[in-house]
């Protein structure tokens, strides 16, 4: 039975105006050796500056794999919940409806064309953004909707989940970091202890 083996990640690190920083390339450049054990066939990155960036370096570590970007994988807002929880209130103020709607037309385009088996066994790299990977997350959980918000991922932190025909998805890794060492790992994330 084939299998998609989807692995995703968070891009490395970046600066306020959206481009890769030299903590983000290096931390790109770890994944990409990390990722070179793998029989990866594509590599599809995010249309935005830190996204491609690091998926140009992955490919650096991938010679047989194609680069190539997907219009799915922007960074969007999947969902925008009727009643957000209080935490999130600020965050959703001044969404409108019709935003609302192109988020969750976006979200289906991604789950369409990525959440789903291949025909034949793939190993494909997905370079995106923390709510992407948040929502092709609970996707493969069958969880609420709503269940993206919380779901937070380090910069280049791995997620794995397996896609195949019959049975639901099955998710392998989440945010994992084994690949950086301590100074390169959570970024992204807000000031708190960490593990």
């Amino acid at each position: 039975m084939p299998t998609r083996h989807v692995y995703l990640l968070r891009h490395g690190a970046a600066d306020p105006w959206g481009e890769l920083t030299d903590v983000g390339a290096r931390q790109s450049e770890l994944v990409g050796r990390r990722l070179a054990a793998l029989p990866i066939d594509a590599v599809w990155h995010s249309p935005l500056p830190r996204a491609v960036r690091c998926a140009r370096i992955i490919g650096t570590h991938l010679p047989g794999a194609t680069v190539r970007e997907a219009a799915e994988l922007v960074d969007h807002v999947p969902h925008v919940p009727a009643e957000p929880p209080p935490a999130w209130a600020a965050f959703f103020d001044g969404y409108d409806a019709e935003e609302a709607a192109a988020g969750e037309r976006q979200a289906a385009a991604l789950t369409t064309r990525f959440a789903r088996p291949a025909e034949s066994e793939t190993h494909e790299v997905l370079v995106t953004h923390a709510y992407q990977v948040a929502w092709l997350v609970r996707h493969a959980l069958d969880a609420p909707p709503a269940r993206w918000l919380g779901l937070n991922c380090g910069n280049t932190a791995l997620t794995a989940i397996e896609y195949r025909d019959g049975g639901p998805p099955t998710v392998l890794l989440y945010n994992d970091m084994g690949h950086l060492p301590p100074d390169l790992r959570w970024t992204g994330f807000g000031a708190g202890t960490r593990p």
